[in-house]
């Protein structure tokens, strides 16, 4: 029975995916007062590297980060990865998240115990201009380590790279302020 849902979960999360990926309308956010609010953002798919992820952790995460940007209204639009209409953009910047650490978990094990079953995600986030110029770089974690289901954490992650690139004082397009000379550290 839970293997029949579970694989029930995946295939409509992939296909979700795939009826909005095919959509390529952009969801607008408000613009605020801040220099990003003047830029676009196209979201590139989720890259998990090597490592060994399910297929509905990689939607949800893309997903989940495209709701919480729009929800942050910091910038003037949020596209999806291969909108067509990103080129006619003025000022967009593209928004790439790489996996660096997964740790599945165990909604059973947390049920019972707080001390395991947590699943944990880190991944780096890097917005950068056209010419592939990193204005923004920084490691973040989402996790679920007490109650809710073990999608909960790509919601937490995408929340707090929201955050991130919202809390990022200074952040300027055409900048050359880096993580590695220590303009933006990891959380």
């Amino acid at each position: 029975m839970q293997l029949s849902r579970t694989a029930s979960l995946v295939a409509i999360t992939v296909g979700i995916a795939i009826i909005e990926s095919a959509v390529t309308l952009p969801v607008l956010a408000e613009a605020n007062d801040s220099a990003v609010s003047q830029s676009s953002v196209e979201v590139k798919q989720v890259d998990a590297g090597d490592l060994s992820i399910e297929p509905e952790f990689k939607v949800a995460i893309y997903e989940n980060l495209l709701e919480e940007l729009v929800k942050s209204k910091q910038f003037s639009a949020v596209l999806r990865s291969g909108d067509r209409r990103a080129k006619d953009v003025p000022r967009l910047l593209i928004l790439k998240i790489t996996v660096e650490s997964y740790t599945a978990g165990s909604e059973t094990k947390r049920a019972v115990t707080t001390v395991t079953g947590a699943t944990k995600l880190k991944v780096r986030s890097q917005l950068c201009t056209r010419e592939g110029q990193v204005v923004f770089e920084r490691v973040v974690d989402g996790n679920v380590r007490f109650f809710g289901g073990n999608l909960r954490a790509t919601h937490n992650l995408a929340r707090n790279v929201a955050n991130a690139l919202k809390h990022a004082g200074g952040l300027r397009v055409g900048t050359e302020r880096r993580a590695a000379e220590g303009a933006f550290g990891s959380t």
